[in-house]
């Protein structure tokens, strides 16, 4: 066993230094101490339970909701020479039994385990008859219903505290909003424990949002920026993920659906390729993703509304988790608006549940709308104070004109109030613009003061004004889902005329946040390859997707692609060089050194 925490991070993992309080966690929970850790996607939360495990006696047990990222971070040990093992229902009986033996006889250093299979009383008996190290509560934020993804059985977890008062527990989240914080500490009985806060902030992401004009075309002309790169299309409905999975396909990307609506065998073996295959996008909804470890996703591309803001972090969190560049890319419109708010209102939570996600989607679409710098905004729903500009967000680095829209506001609250607040945004624009029909004159709206008197605007403008007015919390959509609009208390201030409105200019596509160096194809583009360097590139790895199928492992699991850019750049010429390379430790020198150098030497 080494000495030190440090020891590990350099021989097992191949780190030379932690990373912001990496150390300070590390530290507090191989002494016995309780934590929450609060870190970005990509942050490094594994470390700080994985290497307490391995300072203290006994095995780590480490809580997880998906099958994918326990086999996943297993792989990734056992890699790395660590004794690791995962106890779930891909396991056939004897298997189990086989993992059981381990445990018992004290051979695992981290055990991964499902909530549902802890609790059960045969495994607490196993546990009390083991020596345990730590329990390591991942994905925290499920223990709160009014997360994203809430899981009953997180609350039990509260247990471990009782029947092992002298282990050290340490949650941890990616995603937690000050709600959500307090509830975790709530459930898991963590009152005691020392909280860990990092910024949330994910520098290397650049933040990108559009008004949807026409989907499919923008959505190509974004995807082809990232050609032969791994990304994730999120779409609201089963449907739209088939058929834009299949209009990609064939236009020769190599895309696949997943969502709940396909049977298992299809999920997993899609789920498997994204995993292990380079360049794959998967188009799916958001059943896909909690736990998916994979770290060279280039993209998360949004082509409907999330429903809050801790959704869109969540997912578009997914990308860039090796910390190199990466783009989070998003379209909506004011149907997104009104099909959202209509999921809503429709659907069977109380009534205090649908009122805090009413006011989510609000926090979004004020997001979506923002003229300012999107990182401050995103940050600032989780309590984290950042003072743009960012530099590296769509509105950053093209600020968006803006227009005193005082005038036509006034207009639209007006003819929202006359026509009685019952009527959605398509009616009233109709009002605005005076257009006849048999509709109009049934409901007497052509004698109303405000028909015709925003006809100087056409329908495109109109809904650019009423999908701003109710980002800015001026209009809001009825409680019942119906899409109709009415007034807000901040209305009257614009009616009378003490508020003054401006709105963005919906202007033409901005271009691409991260630009192509020149028009020819370079597969590693993103990331800073250029063209002279893509041999090589390609070089390194094929090597690394040719040991891991040797493996029967991803290809991170390998080496992160921050890795091999890191050998590209060195060059390094023999293994006293490659072993200073971040992320290679001694496990893995020994076992890949002399394939990666004699590539290098070759190419080079």
């Amino acid at each position: 066993m080494h000495s030190t925490a440090s020891d590990l991070l350099r021989s097992v993992f191949g780190y030379t230094q932690f990373r912001g309080q990496q150390q300070a966690i590390v530290e507090h929970v191989a002494e016995g101490g309780d934590a929450l850790v609060l870190m970005p996607t990509g942050g490094g939360k594994s470390l700080c339970f994985q290497i307490p495990a391995l300072l203290r006696q006994g095995t780590g047990i480490v809580v997880s909701p998906l099958i994918a990222l326990m086999q996943d971070q297993v792989d990734a040990l056992r890699e790395a020479g660590v004794s690791a093992a995962y106890l779930n229902s891909s396991l056939d009986a004897e298997s189990q039994r086989e993992v059981e033996r381990q445990l018992l006889a004290d051979e695992l250093n981290l055990l991964y385990v499902a909530p549902e299979r802890l609790l059960t009383g045969r495994f607490l008996s196993l546990l009390e008859r083991t020596e345990v190290a730590l329990f390591a509560i991942d994905e925290a934020h499920c223990v709160s219903q009014w997360g994203h993804d809430f899981r009953p059985e997180y609350r039990e977890l509260t247990v471990l505290h009782g029947r092992f008062p002298h282990v050290p527990r340490i949650a941890l989240t990616a995603t937690a909003d000050p709600r959500t914080r307090e509830e975790i500490v709530e459930r898991l009985g963590l009152q005691q424990a020392r909280q860990f806060v990092s910024s949330f902030d994910r520098p290397n992401i650049g933040y990108r949002v559009m008004l949807k004009h026409s989907p499919r075309t923008q959505l190509m002309r974004f995807i082809e920026g990232h050609r032969g790169e791994a990304g994730i299309v999120y779409c609201l409905s089963r449907k739209k993920v088939d058929d834009t999975a299949a209009w990609l396909a064939d236009a020769g990307i190599e895309a696949l659906p997943y969502h709940a609506g396909l049977d298992a065998a299809t999920r997993a073996k899609n789920q498997q390729r994204f995993l292990r295959e380079d360049g794959v996008v998967m188009v799916a909804t958001v059943a896909f993703g909690m736990g998916i470890d994979k770290p060279d996703v280039r993209f998360v591309a949004h082509l409907d509304l999330p429903r809050s803001m801790e959704g869109y972090y969540q997912e578009t969190g997914r990308a860039g988790r090796d910390g190199l560049p990466a783009e989070a890319w998003m379209i909506y419109g004011l149907a997104d608006v009104v099909t959202m708010s209509q999921m809503i209102a429709q659907s069977e939570s109380a009534d205090e549940r649908k009122r805090i996600e009413r006011q989510k989607l609000e926090s979004l679409l004020a997001y979506a709308e923002a003229t300012t710098c999107r990182r401050e905004l995103l940050l600032g729903s989780f309590g984290e104070n950042f003072h743009g500009p960012c530099g590296h967000c769509d509105n950053c680095v093209e600020p968006p004109k803006t227009w005193n829209a005082t005038v036509p506001a006034k207009k639209a609250l007006s003819a929202v109030y006359r026509s009685g607040q019952r009527f959605g945004a398509g009616h009233v624009i109709d009002i605005l613009r005076g257009v006849d029909g048999e509709r109009m004159s049934q409901y007497g709206h052509d004698q109303l003061s405000t028909f015709g008197i925003g006809a100087d605007i056409d329908e495109k403008g109109w809904r650019s004004v009423f999908r701003q007015l109710l980002a800015a919390g001026l209009l809001a959509t009825d409680a019942e889902g119906y899409g109709t609009l009415r007034l807000t208390p901040a209305s009257r201030d614009v009616l009378i005329g003490g508020r003054e409105v401006h709105l963005r200019e919906d202007a033409r596509p901005v271009r691409s946040v991260r630009r192509r160096r020149d028009s020819q194809l370079v597969t590693g583009a993103s990331i800073g390859i250029e063209a002279y360097e893509q041999p090589m590139w390609d070089a390194l790895r094929a090597l690394r997707a040719q040991l891991a199928r040797q493996q029967g492992v991803p290809p991170y699991v390998v080496f992160h692609d921050a890795t091999l850019l890191a050998m590209l750049r060195a060059l390094p010429s023999d293994e006293q060089e490659f072993a200073q390379i971040s992320g290679v430790g001694e496990s893995k020198l020994k076992r890949y050194g002399r394939d990666f150098l004699a590539v290098i030497n070759a190419t080079g």
